[in-house]
This record gives C-alpha cells, structure tokens and sequence, in this order.
C-alpha cells in the first residue's frame, strides 16, 4: 500500500475485503459534561504527557454517528467509565438511556468497587448490556480485589466482553500492569476480557495472557500509529505474534478521542502486513462477534 488514507478511503478497504463494515468494539459515547472534561483533559495534553494529543472529532452526539456510519461502523459501544464511587450506576442509566434513543448503539455498561456493585451490573445485564468497559487507570483502583470477584464472575457466565484498560499507558496507574488483571483471569479463567491498546506499554506481557486464556483478547486502540509509536512502541518480534493470532486481535480505534484520523488506525494496521485473511478477522469477525453482530 502506498500513500496516506483519508477517512473517505476506509469503506474501499472493508468492500475491498468482501466485508460489511468494521466492527469497532473501543467507541466511547459520554455524558456532554463528562465528555467535556475529558476533552479538557486532553487540550491540556502536554502538561500530562510533554506532547500534545489534539481530539480530531470535537463535533456533537449526531455528527459522531454519522461520521462512524460514514466509515461502516454501524453499531458501535459507548464505554463510559467512572472516576469515583456512586458514579457507575448513573452512567450505566445514561449509557441506557442513550441506546433507547439510538438504536445504533450497543448497549454497555460500568462498574467500581463499591458494594452495590453486583446489583447494578446484575440489573445493566438485564436491560441488555452486552459490553462492559473497565478503566483501571482511571478509576484508580485494583480490579483483583475481593469486593469484585461477584462482579467478574457475574460477567464470566453472562460471557460479555469486558473492556479493560489495564496497561500502563499512556500514564502508569498504582494498579495498571498485568499483575492486578493476571489475578482477575486467575480466579476467573473464563472471563471475556478485551485488553484495550493491546496492555500497552507491557504488550508483551498481555500478549501472553491472550495466549494463556481462550476467551482473552487484544484490541488495536492506537497500537501502531505513529502517536503511539512516541508514546509506547510495539516491541520487535511482537507484530509477528499477533499475525500468528488472528482470532486474538480485535479492532479497536478510541474513537472520538484520537488525536488523527481514524484512518490512521487502519492504515497501521494494513502496514503490519499479516494478510487479507486476517485483517478480516480483526476488522470484522471478532469485534462482531463479541459483540453480538453476527
């Protein structure tokens, strides 16, 4: 492949692939005010991370759906997460209230160790959740504690995708790593656990816990771009794993969040030049599948 992709490019890539679109299983959707602060945050990206992280699509609810349509992402999670106790339950009713209200949104949930923890995720599950998202760095808070083993075991039969942003990236968190999610998987082997950004940067060490656990996967959220390159790059030899794992590895972009295009995700991963066979499993099959698509 030569030349840059635009965001008009992408559809030619999937038809081209005999696709029906990509299926991106690392979308958020947030509260206006939540989502406000988070691009706060990232405006003021070179006080936290010494460069700057530019949100490409600042636009409103509606604009970002039509942009994902436009891409071929026609259903897509909203993976809200919270900071703080009491904040999980209410984003689990937004995120709710959000897929009544378009239909293209696949129904997600949250979840923070407190005690009611168990009753609300029970009751998201009820109202159909079929994708949960889990911030460790975020939240601040270690995932293998006791008071959530009822939670990860709940999710483990319900066999619904957790998303788990557990590496160290791009901030290190006092229970990012392995360690604390390799405890959840322990005890919990069967858990349908989605690695957000592949663990980076320890992608060698959550490569192996895919390797170790059938139901575990990586999604490709900014691994390879160029940003991430500066940031946390792949290590050598890593890229040749997960092209003998295609089954493992899930599209995931962090849409709107991103500081490029999102062709750019593509793109990086057309460059890794595992084949046409295996673009189809990341780009479609497994997303669709974990999330209820196909």
């Amino acid at each position: 492949m030569t030349g840059t992709l635009t965001d008009l490019d992408v559809p030619r890539i999937w038809h081209e692939l005999g696709l029906p679109g990509l299926a991106d299983i690392h979308v958020h959707f947030l509260p206006s005010e939540m989502l406000a602060k988070v691009w706060k945050y990232f405006d003021e990206a070179e006080r936290h991370y010494g460069m700057a992280w530019p949100v490409q699509y600042k636009t409103s609810d509606e604009d970002r759906i039509a942009t994902l349509t436009s891409l071929g992402i026609q259903r897509f999670p909203t993976l809200a997460y919270p900071h703080k106790p009491g904040m999980a339950a209410w984003l689990n009713d937004w995120c709710s209230a959000f897929a009544d209200e378009h239909p293209q949104a696949i129904r997600s949930a949250t979840f923070y160790p407190e005690p009611q923890a168990s009753d609300y995720v029970r009751a998201a599950l009820e109202r159909g959740a079929r994708i949960v998202k889990v911030h460790v760095q975020v939240g601040d808070f270690d995932p293998s504690q006791r008071l959530l083993d009822p939670v990860w075991g709940m999710l483990s039969d319900a066999a619904v995708p957790v998303v788990v942003h557990c590496g160290s990236g791009p901030l290190p968190g006092r229970h990012t790593g392995p360690g604390p999610i390799g405890a959840v998987l322990a005890r919990h082997p069967r858990l349908t656990a989605v690695m957000a950004h592949a663990g980076a940067p320890e992608y060698l060490e959550h490569l192996a816990l895919a390797e170790a656990y059938d139901n575990v996967r990586l999604d490709t959220t900014m691994v390879g771009t160029p940003f991430m390159n500066r940031l946390a790059p792949v290590p050598d030899g890593v890229i040749a794993r997960y092209r003998e794992l295609p089954h493992k590895i899930v599209l995931g972009a962090d849409f709107p969040n991103i500081p490029y295009s999102y062709a750019t995700q593509i793109q990086s991963l057309l460059e890794w030049d595992c084949g046409d066979d295996w673009l189809r499993q990341v780009l479609w099959f497994n997303g669709a599948e974990l999330m209820g698509l196909i």
